[in-house]
């Protein structure tokens, strides 16, 4: 099964992402957000506590994907995985898994609110669409 897609966008980056639940969104909004960008890590596996709350689910997810984008810029570390400790559509907390940066295709500036769709279909499955600033 298919986890996200690149969309045609001009001069920006943008993804569309599957998964059957939000817990599973929000990784696979991560996994596309990193390897659309094309950021490679190298080395020993290392973690990083993340703790979000925000207003609603949308902005819980730019929130989400902008602080681990800061994490990226201060650590030089790229994740590829998060174990949710606390997850509701307000509120997440995780242990974020990933190594050190070692090359970026594009980098990404900002995780914008322009065209951000989070809907979830008739079969339950989840779907987003996310634009990154480039």
């Amino acid at each position: 099964m298919k986890k996200y897609e690149v969309l045609e966008h001009k001069g920006d980056l943008k993804i569309r992402v599957w998964a059957g639940d939000l817990k599973g969104l929000f990784l696979n909004c991560l996994i596309g957000m990193y390897k659309a960008a094309r950021y490679q890590g190298e080395g020993k596996l290392l973690k990083r506590k993340i703790k979000i709350s925000s207003s609603e689910l949308p902005s819980l997810l730019v929130d989400f994907l902008s602080e681990v984008l800061y994490l990226t810029e201060v650590y030089q570390e790229v994740y590829r995985k998060i174990e949710f400790k606390k997850f509701n559509e307000k509120n997440l907390e995780g242990i974020l898994t990933g190594e050190k940066l070692k090359r970026m295709g594009v980098q990404i500036k900002a995780v914008t609110y322009h065209g951000l769709e989070i809907k979830q279909k008739k079969d339950g499955r989840w779907e987003a669409a996310v634009l990154f600033d480039i």
